[in-house]
């Protein structure tokens, strides 16, 4: 497993949640490699596709759909190799399994290389 998620859970309607994404060695040998690396989030909804849901370069900006603008923010901590989603004001159609991806997923699609991370939204 090269992307381990995690961070998920069962969380009511305007509720937060933060996501992690961690990367080991099987996929960027070393801190630099990662360094330099966009790395993004996608999502899949019961029954539907992969959805794109951020991205941040290597510059530390950040992305976003627009379903999630203002809500959600994707952070780095580039010494641990580790991605971050802050998750606020969840709403119910945020219900999905959560997958980082290595790479800007909007020019590049890539299969989730990891378990991913199942979010829940319900009263």
């Amino acid at each position: 497993v090269e992307l381990v998620e995690s961070g998920g859970g069962l969380v009511q309607p305007g509720g937060s949640l933060k996501l992690s994404c961690a990367a080991n060695e099987s996929r960027f040998s070393d801190f630099s490699e990662f360094r330099s690396a966009s790395m993004s989030w996608v999502r899949q909804a019961p029954g539907k596709g992969l959805e794109w849901v951020s991205t941040i370069d290597a510059g530390f900006l950040g992305y976003y759909a627009s379903s999630v603008k203002g809500r959600f923010t994707v952070t780095r901590y580039n010494p641990l190799k580790t991605v971050y989603l802050q998750m606020n004001n969840l709403k119910p159609d945020d219900t999905a399994r959560y997958y980082c991806v290595a790479g800007d997923y909007r020019r590049r699609p890539a299969s989730p290389r990891g378990p991913g991370t199942q979010v829940t939204v319900s009263s």
